[in-house]
Protein backbone atom coordinates (compact mmCIF):
# COMPACT_ATOMS: atom_id res chain seq x y z
CA UNK A 1 0.00 0.00 0.00
CA UNK A 2 1.39 3.39 -0.97
CA UNK A 3 1.57 6.35 1.40
CA UNK A 4 -1.25 8.00 -0.57
CA UNK A 5 -3.44 4.90 -0.25
CA UNK A 6 -2.72 4.69 3.47
CA UNK A 7 -3.73 8.34 3.94
CA UNK A 8 -6.97 7.61 2.11
CA UNK A 9 -7.74 4.66 4.37
CA UNK A 10 -7.01 6.70 7.48
CA UNK A 11 -9.09 9.72 6.52
CA UNK A 12 -12.08 8.31 4.66
CA UNK A 13 -12.65 4.75 5.83
CA UNK A 14 -11.40 2.00 8.09
CA UNK A 15 -11.13 -1.75 7.65
CA UNK A 16 -13.75 -4.22 8.90
CA UNK A 17 -11.40 -5.48 11.61
CA UNK A 18 -10.77 -1.96 12.98
CA UNK A 19 -10.71 -1.79 16.79
CA UNK A 20 -11.22 1.27 18.97
CA UNK A 21 -12.13 2.37 22.46
CA UNK A 22 -11.35 4.29 25.64
CA UNK A 23 -8.45 3.26 27.86
CA UNK A 24 -8.51 4.90 31.31
CA UNK A 25 -4.97 5.36 32.64
CA UNK A 26 -4.92 5.42 36.43
CA UNK A 27 -2.35 5.21 39.18
CA UNK A 28 -0.80 6.94 42.14
CA UNK A 29 0.59 10.42 41.58
CA UNK A 30 4.06 10.43 40.03
CA UNK A 31 4.15 6.84 38.75
CA UNK A 32 4.66 7.91 35.14
CA UNK A 33 1.16 7.93 33.63
CA UNK A 34 1.71 11.07 31.56
CA UNK A 35 5.25 10.00 30.60
CA UNK A 36 3.86 6.69 29.34
CA UNK A 37 1.14 8.33 27.23
CA UNK A 38 3.67 10.78 25.77
CA UNK A 39 5.95 7.84 24.91
CA UNK A 40 3.14 5.95 23.16
CA UNK A 41 2.11 9.00 21.13
CA UNK A 42 5.68 9.94 20.31
CA UNK A 43 5.15 13.53 21.41
CA UNK A 44 4.33 15.53 24.51
CA UNK A 45 0.64 16.10 25.15
CA UNK A 46 0.68 16.01 28.96
CA UNK A 47 2.93 17.97 31.29
CA UNK A 48 5.37 15.91 33.32
CA UNK A 49 6.94 16.89 36.65
CA UNK A 50 8.28 14.98 39.67
CA UNK A 51 5.59 16.59 41.86
CA UNK A 52 2.39 14.72 42.84
CA UNK A 53 -1.00 15.87 41.47
CA UNK A 54 0.50 17.43 38.35
CA UNK A 55 -2.42 16.18 36.22
CA UNK A 56 -5.63 17.87 37.39
CA UNK A 57 -8.10 17.05 34.61
CA UNK A 58 -8.77 14.20 32.21
CA UNK A 59 -6.67 14.60 29.06
CA UNK A 60 -7.15 12.57 25.90
CA UNK A 61 -4.23 11.08 24.02
CA UNK A 62 -5.25 9.65 20.64
CA UNK A 63 -3.16 6.87 19.09
CA UNK A 64 -4.11 5.79 15.56
CA UNK A 65 -2.86 3.04 13.28
CA UNK A 66 -4.52 1.55 10.22
CA UNK A 67 -6.40 -1.16 12.12
CA UNK A 68 -7.16 0.61 15.35
CA UNK A 69 -7.50 3.75 17.45
CA UNK A 70 -6.81 3.93 21.18
CA UNK A 71 -8.19 6.93 23.05
CA UNK A 72 -6.15 7.17 26.25
CA UNK A 73 -7.72 9.09 29.12
CA UNK A 74 -4.91 10.40 31.33
CA UNK A 75 -6.57 10.86 34.72
CA UNK A 76 -5.58 12.77 37.84
CA UNK A 77 -3.80 10.57 40.35
CA UNK A 78 -6.30 8.80 42.61
CA UNK A 79 -5.78 9.94 46.18
CA UNK A 80 -7.72 10.85 49.32
CA UNK A 81 -8.76 14.49 48.77
CA UNK A 82 -8.18 17.27 51.31
CA UNK A 83 -10.04 20.12 49.56
CA UNK A 84 -12.61 20.78 46.80
CA UNK A 85 -9.96 20.66 44.06
CA UNK A 86 -8.91 17.23 45.31
CA UNK A 87 -12.55 16.10 45.24
CA UNK A 88 -12.81 17.33 41.64
CA UNK A 89 -9.68 15.43 40.63
CA UNK A 90 -10.82 12.17 42.21
CA UNK A 91 -14.31 12.50 40.70
CA UNK A 92 -12.78 13.13 37.27
CA UNK A 93 -10.61 10.03 37.56
CA UNK A 94 -13.50 7.87 38.77
CA UNK A 95 -15.74 8.93 35.87
CA UNK A 96 -13.03 7.77 33.45
CA UNK A 97 -13.02 4.33 35.11
CA UNK A 98 -16.77 4.00 34.66
CA UNK A 99 -16.64 4.90 30.94
CA UNK A 100 -13.58 2.91 29.90
CA UNK A 101 -13.34 -0.15 27.66
CA UNK A 102 -10.04 -1.03 29.37
CA UNK A 103 -8.41 0.14 32.61
CA UNK A 104 -4.65 0.62 32.47
CA UNK A 105 -3.25 0.74 35.99
CA UNK A 106 0.28 2.16 35.99
CA UNK A 107 2.42 1.16 38.97
CA UNK A 108 5.94 2.15 40.01
CA UNK A 109 7.74 -1.20 40.22
CA UNK A 110 10.97 0.48 41.32
CA UNK A 111 9.49 0.51 44.83
CA UNK A 112 7.12 -1.80 46.66
CA UNK A 113 3.35 -1.18 46.87
CA UNK A 114 2.38 1.94 48.81
CA UNK A 115 -0.72 2.78 50.87
CA UNK A 116 -2.06 4.70 47.87
CA UNK A 117 -1.95 1.53 45.76
CA UNK A 118 -4.30 -0.23 48.17
CA UNK A 119 -6.67 2.74 47.94
CA UNK A 120 -6.61 2.53 44.13
CA UNK A 121 -7.16 -1.23 44.21
CA UNK A 122 -10.31 -0.67 46.27
CA UNK A 123 -11.49 2.13 43.94
CA UNK A 124 -10.89 0.15 40.75
CA UNK A 125 -12.56 -2.95 42.21
CA UNK A 126 -15.59 -0.86 43.16
CA UNK A 127 -15.97 0.83 39.77
CA UNK A 128 -14.62 -1.59 37.17
CA UNK A 129 -17.72 -3.74 36.64
CA UNK A 130 -16.66 -6.17 33.92
CA UNK A 131 -13.97 -3.88 32.50
CA UNK A 132 -10.62 -5.65 31.99
CA UNK A 133 -7.69 -4.35 34.03
CA UNK A 134 -4.17 -4.31 32.59
CA UNK A 135 -1.31 -3.80 35.06
CA UNK A 136 1.63 -1.81 33.70
CA UNK A 137 4.70 -2.09 35.94
CA UNK A 138 6.58 1.06 34.98
CA UNK A 139 10.23 1.94 35.72
CA UNK A 140 11.19 -1.69 35.10
CA UNK A 141 14.71 -0.53 34.22
CA UNK A 142 15.22 0.18 37.93
CA UNK A 143 14.45 -3.40 39.03
CA UNK A 144 17.33 -5.47 40.33
CA UNK A 145 17.73 -9.24 40.01
CA UNK A 146 17.28 -9.54 43.78
CA UNK A 147 13.84 -7.85 43.98
CA UNK A 148 12.49 -8.65 40.52
CA UNK A 149 10.19 -11.57 41.39
CA UNK A 150 9.07 -10.22 44.76
CA UNK A 151 8.07 -6.80 43.35
CA UNK A 152 6.09 -8.32 40.50
CA UNK A 153 4.35 -10.74 42.86
CA UNK A 154 3.46 -7.93 45.29
CA UNK A 155 1.83 -5.81 42.59
CA UNK A 156 0.03 -8.60 40.77
CA UNK A 157 -1.57 -9.60 44.09
CA UNK A 158 -3.29 -6.21 44.43
CA UNK A 159 -6.25 -6.92 42.14
CA UNK A 160 -7.53 -9.53 39.65
CA UNK A 161 -6.25 -8.58 36.20
CA UNK A 162 -6.11 -9.79 32.61
CA UNK A 163 -2.48 -8.94 31.84
CA UNK A 164 0.68 -7.62 33.47
CA UNK A 165 3.42 -5.95 31.45
CA UNK A 166 6.82 -4.56 32.41
CA UNK A 167 7.72 -1.25 30.75
CA UNK A 168 10.03 1.70 31.08
CA UNK A 169 8.22 4.74 29.71
CA UNK A 170 11.32 6.89 30.10
CA UNK A 171 13.44 4.50 28.03
CA UNK A 172 10.56 3.56 25.70
CA UNK A 173 11.02 -0.10 26.59
CA UNK A 174 8.04 -2.45 26.35
CA UNK A 175 5.82 0.32 25.00
CA UNK A 176 5.25 -1.27 21.57
CA UNK A 177 4.27 -4.57 23.20
CA UNK A 178 1.84 -2.72 25.46
CA UNK A 179 0.13 -0.97 22.54
CA UNK A 180 -0.17 -4.24 20.62
CA UNK A 181 -1.80 -5.90 23.61
CA UNK A 182 -4.26 -3.04 24.13
CA UNK A 183 -5.33 -2.95 20.48
CA UNK A 184 -6.04 -6.69 20.53
CA UNK A 185 -8.32 -6.28 23.56
CA UNK A 186 -10.42 -3.36 22.30
CA UNK A 187 -13.81 -4.04 20.68
CA UNK A 188 -14.43 -3.69 16.96
CA UNK A 189 -15.38 -0.08 16.28
CA UNK A 190 -14.95 3.03 14.15
CA UNK A 191 -12.29 5.72 14.13
CA UNK A 192 -13.51 8.48 16.44
CA UNK A 193 -10.85 11.09 15.62
CA UNK A 194 -8.89 12.07 12.49
CA UNK A 195 -5.60 10.24 12.03
CA UNK A 196 -3.49 13.34 12.60
CA UNK A 197 -5.19 14.32 15.89
CA UNK A 198 -3.32 13.32 19.06
CA UNK A 199 -5.23 15.39 21.64
CA UNK A 200 -8.54 17.18 22.09
CA UNK A 201 -6.93 20.06 23.96
CA UNK A 202 -7.02 23.53 22.39
CA UNK A 203 -4.04 25.86 22.41
CA UNK A 204 -5.41 27.95 25.28
CA UNK A 205 -5.40 24.87 27.52
CA UNK A 206 -1.99 23.73 26.25
CA UNK A 207 -0.53 27.18 26.93
CA UNK A 208 -1.93 27.25 30.47
CA UNK A 209 -0.53 23.78 31.17
CA UNK A 210 2.92 24.67 29.84
CA UNK A 211 3.05 27.72 32.12
CA UNK A 212 1.83 25.66 35.09
CA UNK A 213 4.45 23.01 34.38
CA UNK A 214 7.27 25.57 34.54
CA UNK A 215 5.92 26.93 37.83
CA UNK A 216 5.79 23.43 39.31
CA UNK A 217 9.35 22.68 38.19
CA UNK A 218 10.79 25.99 39.39
CA UNK A 219 9.06 26.36 42.76
CA UNK A 220 8.90 24.36 45.97
CA UNK A 221 6.74 23.56 49.00
CA UNK A 222 3.06 24.47 48.65
CA UNK A 223 3.36 26.65 45.55
CA UNK A 224 2.78 23.97 42.84
CA UNK A 225 -0.46 22.81 44.48
CA UNK A 226 -1.86 26.31 45.02
CA UNK A 227 -1.36 27.58 41.47
CA UNK A 228 -3.89 27.90 38.67
CA UNK A 229 -3.26 29.50 35.28
CA UNK A 230 -5.92 31.26 33.21
CA UNK A 231 -5.35 32.38 29.62
CA UNK A 232 -7.20 35.68 29.37
CA UNK A 233 -6.13 36.55 25.83
CA UNK A 234 -4.81 34.49 22.93
CA UNK A 235 -4.32 36.24 19.60
CA UNK A 236 -2.45 35.40 16.42
CA UNK A 237 -1.27 38.92 15.64
CA UNK A 238 0.48 37.80 12.45
CA UNK A 239 1.81 34.67 10.80
CA UNK A 240 4.96 35.08 12.87
CA UNK A 241 3.67 36.38 16.21
CA UNK A 242 1.24 35.00 18.81
CA UNK A 243 0.19 37.08 21.83
CA UNK A 244 -0.72 35.22 25.02
CA UNK A 245 -1.94 37.05 28.11
CA UNK A 246 -2.02 34.80 31.17
CA UNK A 247 -2.85 35.21 34.86
CA UNK A 248 -1.20 33.04 37.49
CA UNK A 249 -3.48 32.65 40.52
CA UNK A 250 -2.24 31.74 43.99
CA UNK A 251 -4.02 31.54 47.33
CA UNK A 252 -1.94 33.87 49.52
CA UNK A 253 0.08 37.07 49.26
CA UNK A 254 3.22 35.23 50.40
CA UNK A 255 2.84 32.83 47.46
CA UNK A 256 2.50 35.75 45.07
CA UNK A 257 5.83 37.07 46.34
CA UNK A 258 7.50 33.72 45.70
CA UNK A 259 6.15 33.49 42.15
CA UNK A 260 7.34 37.01 41.35
CA UNK A 261 10.69 36.50 43.06
CA UNK A 262 13.35 39.01 44.07
CA UNK A 263 13.33 41.90 41.59
CA UNK A 264 10.96 39.83 39.43
CA UNK A 265 13.58 37.12 38.79
CA UNK A 266 11.27 34.12 39.22
CA UNK A 267 8.43 35.36 37.02
CA UNK A 268 10.99 36.28 34.35
CA UNK A 269 12.41 32.75 34.41
CA UNK A 270 8.94 31.20 34.31
CA UNK A 271 8.10 33.43 31.35
CA UNK A 272 11.31 32.69 29.48
CA UNK A 273 11.02 28.90 29.81
CA UNK A 274 7.30 28.93 29.00
CA UNK A 275 7.83 31.15 25.96
CA UNK A 276 10.59 28.90 24.60
CA UNK A 277 8.35 25.81 24.70
CA UNK A 278 5.32 27.68 23.35
CA UNK A 279 7.34 28.97 20.41
CA UNK A 280 8.44 25.41 19.62
CA UNK A 281 4.85 24.20 19.92
CA UNK A 282 3.35 26.98 17.80
CA UNK A 283 6.12 27.57 15.26
CA UNK A 284 5.86 31.34 15.78
CA UNK A 285 7.37 33.98 18.00
CA UNK A 286 5.39 34.36 21.24
CA UNK A 287 4.78 37.50 23.27
CA UNK A 288 3.88 36.18 26.70
CA UNK A 289 2.36 38.60 29.21
CA UNK A 290 2.29 37.04 32.70
CA UNK A 291 0.57 38.54 35.73
CA UNK A 292 0.16 37.14 39.25
CA UNK A 293 -3.01 37.56 41.33
CA UNK A 294 -4.28 36.27 44.67
CA UNK A 295 -7.55 34.30 44.84
CA UNK A 296 -7.75 33.38 48.50
CA UNK A 297 -8.44 29.69 49.14
CA UNK A 298 -9.64 29.07 45.58
CA UNK A 299 -9.10 25.30 45.89
CA UNK A 300 -11.86 25.17 48.53
CA UNK A 301 -14.31 27.55 46.82
CA UNK A 302 -16.52 25.86 44.21
CA UNK A 303 -17.47 29.17 42.56
CA UNK A 304 -13.82 30.10 42.07
CA UNK A 305 -13.04 26.59 40.88
CA UNK A 306 -15.75 26.84 38.22
CA UNK A 307 -14.29 30.15 37.10
CA UNK A 308 -10.93 28.42 36.60
CA UNK A 309 -12.44 25.50 34.68
CA UNK A 310 -12.78 22.91 37.45
CA UNK A 311 -16.46 21.97 37.40
CA UNK A 312 -17.71 19.59 40.07
CA UNK A 313 -19.97 16.78 38.70
CA UNK A 314 -23.17 18.27 40.13
CA UNK A 315 -22.50 21.44 38.09
CA UNK A 316 -23.04 19.47 34.88
CA UNK A 317 -26.37 18.04 36.09
CA UNK A 318 -27.97 21.38 36.82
Amino acid sequence: MTEHDLDSVFQDDWPDDHRSGLVAVVGRPNVGKSTLINAILGQKIAIVTPKPQTTRKQQLGIFTVEHGQIVFVDTPGLHKPHHKLGEFMVSDAESALRDADLILWVLDVSTGPQEGDNHIAETVARLRGNTPVILVLNKADLLSDENHKARIAAYTALIPHEQVLLVSALQNSGVTELVTDLLARLPLGPRYYPVDQVSEANMRFIASEIIREKIILLTEKEIPYSVAVEIEEYKERSEDMTYIGAVVYVERDSQKGIIIGKSGAMIKQIGAESRAELQEELGTQVYLDLRVKVLKNWRSDEALMRRLGYRMPKDDKQ
